[in-house]
């Protein structure tokens, strides 16, 4: 590449999809195209989604035409997908061809792509078998393919999610996978290294999603455009706030007559929302990683609130002994049974955050949507209006 476009490359990768649309729509076509081939294929794929119709078919005039066309049918799978990871099939035969030629046409090929595997398809492309390079050079030069291939090779389907690709391939480790439709045909090839790149940028995005930080903001990200991704998230963040301070002002007059209260509601929010937290962190990183099964979520959700549970009790204990300790010293006559509230809400707060940080993401995932997203704002919502409700409402009933 010339300078002008590794200067546009090192800007691109430092930038989230959108971003790096609008610097290649700037740059010219033959730049862009050149970025984009030296992208992690996914990356390239979001990148080419967000450009404009026109400057996308300025920029693929400008690829080569195998990069270009394939490309333009990754678009017709689903975002995330293998799909979208597809490059062109390169070293594809046909079952006649002898081992001579084919070598002879590998040397060829060898220029200008970096091959791993060759591909044997029939006239309809469908694929027939797999092409080792060892094998291959060691064939009888007047051998034909089919009797040097390997037959029904592992393929994956292009509409895979990546999560679901991730799962099958862990152990098998191949440099690259053959992707075929339903009826065999090749469609592209993906790279292992790809594949893992493309999984660990969705997990890294994981932490900010929490939060309600878009994926595709980065350090370089303009302040304009991530004050419109995060803003939209933290007015939500703000009714949900006016929520639980609506569940404390309920309680008014029992904070008017027991002051001592307000100490310990931040102590209770802090801890429930923390046992959420832990909940929630062993949920998301299940569904990352492919341990949640499809009907584990019962037994997840009975572990977490079990957890919650004992949790609770036992740190309830030691606040309990904090609230009885401090209402002695300050002359109150109700100590021990301001420190049973603080237990028994304790308790409360901490099994409804571990059921919430495990139904919360579960719930997400149901309704089709990504399980982390915003999920720890609504955590924080149920934790704060559950913690502070129950304590505020027992000092009510039980504490004259």
């Amino acid at each position: 590449m010339n300078s002008s476009a590794d200067s546009l490359l090192a800007a691109v990768s430092k930038s989230g999809a959108h971003d790096a649309a609008d610097l290649l729509e700037k740059a010219s076509g033959e730049d862009a195209a050149k970025v984009l081939q030296q992208l992690n294929p996914m990356v390239a794929q979001q990148v080419l989604e967000e450009m404009a119709e026109e400057t996308r078919t300025i920029t693929l005039a400008f690829a080569p035409k195998e990069k270009a066309l394939q490309w333009t049918s990754n678009r017709d799978h689903p975002e995330d997908s293998v799909g979208w990871l597809m490059e062109p099939p390169v070293a594809v035969f046909r079952p006649d061809a002898t081992v001579r030629d084919t070598i002879e046409e590998v040397r060829k090929l060898a220029k200008k792509a970096f091959i791993t595997y060759g591909y044997v398809t029939d006239d309809k492309d469908k694929l027939l078998g797999l092409l080792v390079m060892r094998d291959l050079m060691l064939a009888e030069p007047g051998t034909k393919l089919a009797d040097v291939m390997l037959r029904d090779p592992f393929t994956l389907d292009p509409d895979l999610e990546l999560t679901d690709a991730m799962k099958i391939v862990v152990n098998k480790h191949y440099p690259v996978y053959p992707v075929c439709d339903k009826k065999g045909r090749l469609l592209g090839l993906v790279r292992g290294q790809s594949l893992f790149e493309a999984r660990a940028i969705e997990i890294s995005a994981q932490a900010g999603t929490m939060v309600g930080v878009e994926k595709e903001e980065r350090l370089s990200t303009p302040l304009l455009r991530s004050l419109r991704f995060r803003h939209p998230w933290l007015q939500i963040n703000l009714a949900t706030c006016f929520l639980a301070a609506a569940v404390v002002g309920v309680f008014q007059g029992t904070l008017d007559r027991l002051v001592i209260l307000a100490i310990f509601l931040p102590v209770l929010a802090g801890q429930s929302g923390n046992t959420g937290c832990q909940a929630l962190a062993v949920a998301l990183r299940g569904m990352t990683l492919g341990d949640l099964k499809s009907g584990d979520e019962r037994r997840l959700v009975i572990k977490e609130g079990l957890l919650g549970l004992f949790n609770g009790m036992l740190v309830g204990v030691s606040a309990g002994l904090g609230m009885f300790i401090y209402a002695r010293m300050n002359g109150n006559p109700n100590a021990l049974m301001l420190a049973g509230v603080v237990w028994i809400a304790m308790s409360v707060s901490c099994v409804v955050s571990g059921l919430s940080g495990a139904l919360i993401p579960l719930t997400l995932r149901k309704f089709g949507a990504d399980p982390a997203t915003a999920s720890s704002i609504f955590l924080t919502t149920a934790t704060d209006v559950i913690s502070m409700g129950t304590f505020l409402g027992l000092a009510t009933l039980l504490v004259p």
